[in-house]
């Protein structure tokens, strides 16, 4: 459209249609011949200027705003460009809304399961592991007994993270390990003994990568999952396998005490089925509803991440079976137990509140 309304002084005289009109006496312009290349007529007769006027003034009006040009700005091209810039404003809110759930201070959750896995390694144990690794981190907690190692997830950018309380529980000293190395300084904010669950606070974080918290809800039997941990201190172990089981009772000890000494030896003690596993889990207990999966678990596990096989976190790896009689022995056998991820999401109000019950 622009190049065909070009100035008139880019046509040479001989091929100005309105050449041969008459200064003194109108007629109308149909009457002469017209040029072939000149795009569309114009809608209206020009009329003959005052005399001694160029003819370029008989042309000004047509060029100022031909109809033929608006009728076509109107029609299925000019529809379809409207409609792409009103989708392109939708995506762009909707870009915008993730970016506001998954801020420095929101957690990033989801009813449903969200991609996060890159598109090429979509449902891959490799891309789970490429995707969710940098919210993992490993925890060292130190106390008067000693020291021990469990894992943790990020869930705020800024530093919140969630684990097992046997893990922190009575340490006077927490340290906590990013999985591109860096070391931070972590204090409690609040504990859950009852559900095994305690929440962290990184000291002077920021932009950290927050993991999505999926729909334990909607898992099922047979679906595959990833395990992310720092067992025996080896940080970001990556297993996989499948869920064999749900809600499993599970039963673990609420005592400080007992928790630290069982930690030295690097197992969980809990209870499963009447029996007793990694050592004795004390007189003061509580059971939880646990996801069971075949996914390798060891010490050092505890607080680390099962994950679905779109990067989702669906639950929080809490214990695990050994057949060794004392837990120093303790190794995986492919019965480990996570605390579904909905049950987190539920609890973490009252862990922000500082709860410590």
């Amino acid at each position: 459209m622009t190049e065909s309304f070009r100035r008139d002084d880019a046509y040479e005289p001989h091929e100005n249609p309105y050449q041969g009109v008459q200064q003194h006496a109108p007629s109308p312009v149909t009457s002469s011949p017209v040029d072939p290349e000149w795009p569309p007529p114009p809608s209206h007769r020009p009329t003959a200027g005052a005399p001694g006027q160029q003819p370029t003034a008989l042309l000004a009006e047509p060029l100022a705003a031909p109809p033929p040009a608006k009728k076509r700005t109107r029609g299925p091209v000019g529809l379809l460009t409207a409609v792409a810039i009103v989708a392109a404003a939708v995506g762009g809110g909707t870009a915008y809304g993730i970016q506001e759930l998954a801020g420095t201070d929101t957690v990033a959750s989801s009813s449903t399961s969200t991609n996060v896995v890159p598109t090429g390694q979509k449902g891959t144990v490799a891309g789970v592991a490429r995707a969710v690794s940098p919210s993992i981190v490993e925890i060292s907690a130190t106390s008067h007994a000693g020291s021990s190692t469990g894992s943790g997830v990020i869930i705020t950018g800024d530093g919140e993270i969630i684990t097992n309380n046997h893990v922190i529980s009575g340490a006077s000293r927490i340290t906590v390990t990013t999985n591109d190395g860096k070391e931070y300084t972590a204090q409690v904010v609040g504990t859950d003994s009852s559900k095994d669950l305690a929440l962290i606070k990184l000291e002077d974080a920021s932009g950290l990568k927050a993991a999505t918290l999926g729909d334990s809800d909607g898992v099922q039997v047979g679906d595959e999952v990833v395990a992310i941990g720092s067992p025996e201190g080896l940080t970001g172990t990556v297993t996989s396998g499948i869920v064999s089981a749900l809600d499993r009772d599970v039963t673990v000890s609420t005592d400080e005490g007992q928790q630290q000494q069982q930690q030295q030896g690097g197992g969980w003690p809990f209870e499963f089925g009447g029996q007793e596993f990694n050592g004795d889990t004390g007189s003061s207990t509580t059971t939880y509803k646990a996801l069971q999966t075949d996914a390798s678990l060891n010490p050092g596990n505890s607080g680390g991440a099962l994950i679905d096989t779109n990067g989702n976190i669906i639950g929080i790896n809490s214990a695990m079976y050994s057949a060794a009689d004392s837990s120093s022995d303790a190794g995986s056998v492919g019965l480990g137990f996570a605390i579904p991820i909905n049950t987190v999401k539920a609890d973490l109000a009252k862990l922000r509140a500082g709860s410590t019950d």
